[in-house]
């Protein structure tokens, strides 16, 4: 297979520019291709990973609640969705929309085709009236395009732990990029992982089974398939650790010896150093002091942050001021 005829010249790009790095890195956006994605369901339905299903409990317990303030105005509305994925825990409201008979479009964003056509399809059989508009693509691209600008109201969804996924300069540039997108009165619903008992944070990116060590490892995978690498995966170990100060868990690849790697679409071959890590991924959780603040600062007004009973997510609506 000629691989630099075919290669995705942007991926090949920020590997390049990761590995190239004093401290190499992936990007996570990455870690989604057709193998990442089926890996991260894995992930969801695991007992450590708490993440998916109290977020889907406390979706389903204050849909209303959260859906009222657009469903009962009686005008169209735009429900715009960053990383919609396999709509999941989405799926919970627009199903509540769909029985009220509420006149709305759907914007799922995600960097993957192939999730949001299958979105689509799963939509349109618990829905079959629903208006669904996929948007393939980054946050950066979709958030300047503004495919949903018509006028009509919208709602931003940004379930999961997906903001606490970013670097903490990035994650305020990309909520600067989100807040330039909305108008006054627009509504921003933001999934946050809240801080807690730090053994279980850990936990939900260690799991027992190796899930998440396979979903990380599964991004040199990834090269090796579409750039041409020849990363040899049993020689990286997959290390997370919890900073319970920052609230950040990060996730490393570690070379556990000296090796190189080539990677032929880039023509290029990497020095790792034995015990070198990789960095794979960060998930930051936030207190509700941090929440307040960051909305204010980004001129949002917290409406109600809706958590389960035991304090461990968020999703906290806000409105743009």
């Amino acid at each position: 297979m000629n691989h630099t005829t075919t290669y995705d010249q942007i991926f090949a790009q920020d590997v390049l520019q990761g590995l190239s790095s004093p401290l190499k890195t992936l990007p996570s956006k990455y870690f989604y291709d057709e193998k990442g994605d089926k890996l991260f369901q894995a992930i969801m339905a695991l007992p450590e990973y708490y993440l998916t299903r109290t977020e889907y409990a406390i979706l389903e317990t204050y849909k209303a609640q959260i859906l009222d303030r657009f469903a009962k105005s009686g005008k169209p509305f735009n429900l715009v969705e960053l990383g919609a994925g396999n709509g999941l825990k989405t799926k919970i409201l627009i199903q509540y929309l769909c029985d009220q008979k509420v006149e709305f479009t759907y914007f799922p964003i995600d960097i993957s085709g192939y999730v949001l056509k299958e979105l689509e399809e799963d939509l349109k059989e618990i829905c079959p009236q629903v208006k669904v508009h996929p948007i393939t693509g980054t946050y950066r691209h979709a958030l300047k395009d503004r495919e949903w600008d018509n006028g009509s109201p919208t709602l931003m969804l940004f379930l999961g732990s997906n903001y606490g996924n970013f670097l903490e300069e990035d994650a305020k540039e990309l909520l600067d990029r989100i807040s330039d997108s909305l108008r006054i009165n627009d509504g921003l619903l933001m999934g946050f992982d809240l801080k807690k008992d730090p053994e279980l944070i850990l936990a939900a990116y260690n799991d027992a089974q190796g899930v998440t060590r396979d979903f990380n490892l599964n991004l040199l995978e990834r090269i090796n398939r579409e750039l041409g690498g020849n990363f040899e995966l049993d020689k990286f170990k997959h290390w997370p650790i919890y900073d319970p100060v920052s609230g950040e868990c990060k996730s490393f690849l570690v070379s556990l010896e000296e090796q190189q790697v080539f990677i032929e679409a880039l023509n290029k071959t990497f020095q790792f150093t034995h015990a070198e890590p990789i960095f794979t991924e960060v998930s930051k959780k936030y207190g509700l002091h941090d929440i307040d603040a960051l909305s204010q600062e980004k001129g949002f007004k917290v409406e109600k942050n809706f958590m389960d009973d035991e304090a461990f997510f968020s999703d906290s609506l806000w409105v743009k001021s």
